[in-house]
């Protein structure tokens, strides 16, 4: 065993040095996923739909709040992660319930279950709705029609369940969160697009190869630092091109300007192809959770895998189509 694997366990083992085996090797495991892939896996995780709301808070506080209000919160987060880091450091564990049992108990457990999964199912149903709603006009803008004539391809709940089979239920079946690095830097990339033109952390570094908690601290501080710089430039760009004519979704703002445009069409797809590709970096935590709380001690099983993703993605999507507006579900769950 290498020097870099051995601190990888001690930093599991630092605070629980009197813990069962059985219990340590059910835990433990290697990673998968590179420095870099995990730096984008959770620069894609933490990016979000908000992302396309930035310029309207920026019209709304002004330039100068708005920066302190996004370093602020940067430099909460960053703290916040590190606790974080600190907890699973003496409490022998990288899996929020288990931390959230030894701390409170089963109370505890629970609450960190309800917490991710409201987290979590909130932020997918996000970006479903922009799926469904941005898609069919995407079609519409490519076939060069006036208005929607009604016919299934423009139809949004036909479409969303669509990219979820087609698209994100094959991701979500990957085994291991590291795999989906390539796609998540992909998915930068088009949100870095979509900023030109114009943000789940135990659970990715949990993959990390070789870890530890000075190099989980470094792929938070990189994930945050690159978030924090698109953010910002999204924000600005947004806001100085519309001013105060700034629609609180800034890709509204653009379709009433540029009906037709190509560059927007481009644009469009770039924000849709980000946030179909975020999807499942979600879902994993939400899969984690339920396999924690429900099947802890079982070996893996490739068919609950499948169901346990296949009904988390049924249920979103019932959720998509049959409730009204986006601003419902967060009402409901208090994400912004």
């Amino acid at each position: 065993m290498d020097e870099e694997d051995e601190e990888s366990q001690k930093f599991l083992t630092h605070g629980m040095m009197k813990k069962k085996f059985e219990e340590y090797h059910e835990e433990y495991h290697p990673g998968h996923a590179s420095f870099g892939m995990s730096v984008f896996n959770l620069s894609n995780a933490i990016m979000g739909s908000g992302i396309l709301g930035l310029s309207f808070a920026m019209a709304n506080t002004g330039i100068v709040l708005f920066l302190v209000l996004l370093l602020g919160v940067s430099i909460l987060s960053l703290y916040s992660i590190h606790l974080l880091l600190v907890t699973a450091k003496e409490g022998g564990s990288l899996i929020y319930e288990k931390l959230g049992e030894r701390a409170f108990g089963w109370p505890g457990k629970i609450t960190a279950f309800g917490s991710i999964i409201l987290q979590n199912i909130g932020a997918m149903s996000s970006y479903l709705f922009i799926v469904k709603y941005e898609l069919p006009e995407v079609i519409r803008t490519f076939l060069g029609l006036e208005e929607n004539s009604g016919e299934w391809y423009l139809n949004g709940n036909y479409l969303v369940v669509f990219v979820s089979v087609g698209i994100i239920l094959p991701l979500s079946l990957l085994k291991n969160l590291g795999y989906l690095g390539y796609t998540s830097g992909f998915s930068l990339s088009c949100m870095v697009f979509f900023v030109g033109v114009v943000s789940v952390p135990l659970c990715v570094v949990n993959e990390l190869k070789d870890r530890s908690q000075k190099k989980m601290q470094n792929v938070s501080n990189l994930s945050i630092l690159a978030m924090v710089i698109m953010y910002m430039l999204s924000a600005l760009f947004g806001y100085l091109t519309f001013y105060d004519n700034v629609e609180a979704e800034l890709l509204h703002t653009f379709i009433k300007v540029y009906k037709f445009d190509t560059m927007l069409l481009m644009v469009r797809l770039a924000v849709l192809t980000s946030v179909t590709l975020t999807v499942p970096i979600v879902l994993f935590p939400i899969r984690s959770s339920i396999t924690t709380l429900l099947f802890a001690g079982r070996e893996f099983s490739w068919f609950r895998h499948i169901l346990i993703a296949a009904a988390i993605l049924a249920f979103n999507n019932l959720l998509v189509i049959f409730v009204p507006t986006i601003r419902d579900i967060f009402g409901f769950i208090g994400e912004s």
